[in-house]
């Protein structure tokens, strides 16, 4: 380790920084997964888009009307399924909260029971188990809390799913335009380029490799290799509608 990374790992773990991060203050990560899925999805979808349309030969008039067509579409569906599944998810916490505390009035032995097993999986034994189980039960919040998240495995943070929606929405927008950018520029000045479609695939392309990278920050992959594997995966989706589109482009 650096001393550089030293420094960093000190200064993050003070007790008034582990404090303030354990308590949920700052959660600026929290959506992030919204954002790269969204922007991801975004950008595939529409180049494909517009790979297909000029494999079929169409004008950039209709390439732009799908282009568009699809961005409110496609990113209103997206939002509304994360706004949807995230609902789902609070529901579903709240559902287990008012059982495990309908488990707790009514028989309270065995959801003390409960937690000494899941504490002596833990590897507590004696008087420390039996001194957790005490501090636990002795408020039924932490009590409650305890069991969703050791119990049910749900996170003690619940997203906004307003704010998971709207992430994943904008992200849709704004990261998937980027393949109409050269088609917009070049309706609007047509002597400014002379193949729009080739810089539609270089935008994009530069698009994949940007949200790849940045992906790599919340995993274990080099962001070389994250950024790589999202532009494959995007080229492929885009290549095969390209391709889709030319084989019958005589269809229309």
């Amino acid at each position: 380790m650096s001393v550089s990374s030293r420094t960093e790992l000190e200064a993050s773990h003070t007790p008034a920084t582990i404090r303030k991060r354990l308590s949920g203050f700052d959660r600026s990560d929290t959506y992030v997964s919204d954002f790269i899925y969204g922007a991801i999805d975004g950008t595939v979808t529409t180049f494909a888009v517009v790979a297909g349309v000029a494999g079929a030969g169409l004008n950039e008039g209709i390439i732009i009307l799908l282009g568009i067509a699809n961005l409110a579409a496609d990113g209103f569906s997206m939002a509304a399924s994360n706004f949807l599944g995230t609902r789902a998810n609070a529901h579903a916490r709240e559902k287990t909260r008012q059982q495990e505390e309908e488990h707790v009035a009514i028989y309270p032995e065995g959801e003390r029971e409960e937690i000494r097993q899941i504490f002596f999986e833990k590897g507590f034994r004696d008087e420390d188990l039996e001194r957790i189980v005490e501090v636990i039960t002795e408020d039924k919040q932490r009590w409650i809390e305890t069991m969703l998240r050791e119990e049910h495995g749900y996170s003690a943070y619940q997203p906004s799913a307003w704010k998971a929606a709207l992430v994943t929405f904008f992200a849709f927008l704004i990261i998937g335009a980027i393949p109409l950018i050269s088609f917009l520029v070049n309706w609007a000045w047509p002597a400014l380029m002379t193949d729009p479609f080739l810089w539609s695939c270089a935008l994009t392309g530069l698009a994949f490799l940007c949200v790849g990278a940045l992906k790599s920050r919340y995993s274990l992959q080099h962001w070389l290799v994250s950024a790589s594997e999202t532009l494959v995966v995007g080229g492929l989706a885009a290549a095969i509608a390209y391709f889709l589109g030319e084989s019958l482009k005589h269809l229309v």
